[in-house]
């Protein structure tokens, strides 16, 4: 196969729903365009330079606008008609199982009645199994222009269902982790809740694009074949939406509970702390009140322990007894006391 320009990632003429030729340069595919005047070319570009936007524009005729926006990237999804060529911007989604996270692409397309280019920024969606399906099916390409887009549309709009499938597994996932009390699931909720964001924001434009293609590409009219193919792509799109709108719902609803669970939990652990500092605080009455009440005849003791001769009672026959009964008059008023207060 011959080397083509840095850029160009697929180029080739069609005449009749058939490939003739592969050029390897745009010149040849402009020269091919010049020799058959019902030949159609579809080239694939892929992060191309300006220079080689601008060349395409001069050749077919691209609006500048059109083409600076191909050049920035980071459009919305969106269809705009300039004369006689459509520019048409899609958003890719693919579901990585292995990180259960969301990649957006995009995807940018020119296209006239005898021409398509398609510019993508990102590795999704491979237009490569478009184009080959295309070619391997009989009069898949007799449509032109028209069915080329709608080829295009469809391969995107299908790659949505395994991404479908992905965040409704996920958010299955999600409502365990909630009742399971994962400290984590609070910012998977959020990172879920911004993928669905990030896809609602790709598929919604497309139901006005569609409507758009109702009106046919150029002359108001949809092709009898094509149009069911339209409408079989407009049913997908609508299928998404829903389930995007059932996803925002239930995540809503999600962090809802987990709101509620987050705060039960942080009541039930502030009861704990409470109960645990309640009983604390019960053992420390406690000791402290069976303390008092020993320091009582431990005072009264020491201070007749001090071994003095001129002490009251001291030569008394019942200074002992008297010692002994203030000891234990002492301790039973203080037991006494802190029984009444509740601390024994």
């Amino acid at each position: 196969m011959a080397s083509r320009e840095p850029g160009v990632v697929n180029n080739a003429v069609y005449v009749d729903g058939e490939r003739i030729a592969s050029p390897a340069t745009l010149a040849e595919t402009f020269a091919l365009l010049a020799t058959h005047p019902t030949a159609l070319a579809w080239i694939g570009l892929y992060r191309p330079e300006s220079s080689l936007l601008v060349e395409l524009a001069e050749q077919f005729d691209l609006h500048e606008l059109a083409v600076e926006d191909a050049v920035v990237a980071h459009q919305r999804p969106k269809l705009e008609r300039y004369g006689d060529t459509m520019f048409m911007v899609l958003r890719a989604a693919n579901y990585d199982d292995d990180d259960e996270h969301v990649d957006f692409g995009e995807l940018h397309v020119f296209a006239g009645a005898r021409f398509v280019i398609t510019v993508r920024h990102s590795e999704g969606p491979d237009l490569s199994i478009v184009r080959r399906h295309m070619e391997a099916t009989p009069d898949a390409m007799h449509g032109g222009t028209e069915a080329v887009l709608y080829a295009i549309i469809d391969a995107v709009v299908d790659g949505y269902k395994p991404v479908i499938e992905g965040l409704a597994n996920d958010i299955d996932e999600i409502e365990t982790q909630v009742f399971d009390g994962d400290p984590k699931v609070s910012r998977r909720i959020y990172e879920l809740n911004r993928e669905v964001i990030e896809f609602q924001r790709a598929v919604v434009p497309l139901n006005v694009m569609l409507d758009q293609f109702e009106a046919g590409f150029a002359d108001g009219h949809v092709d009898d074949h094509l149009a069911p193919v339209l409408r079989d792509i407009a049913d997908h799109v609508t299928q998404a939406t829903e389930r995007i709108e059932e996803f925002r719902v239930l995540l809503r609803d999600i962090l809802a509970v987990n709101t509620s669970l987050v705060g039960q939990r942080q009541n039930e652990e502030a009861q704990r702390l409470s109960e645990a500092s309640n009983a604390q605080a019960d053992q420390t009455r406690r000791i402290s009140g069976w303390a008092a009440i020993l320091f009582a005849p431990s005072l009264i003791g020491s201070i007749y322990g001090m071994n003095f001769d001129v002490m009251p009672e001291l030569h008394q026959w019942w200074g002992y007894p008297a010692a002994l009964v203030a000891m234990g008059a002492s301790s039973l008023i203080l037991y006494i006391v802190f029984k009444k207060r509740g601390w024994l």
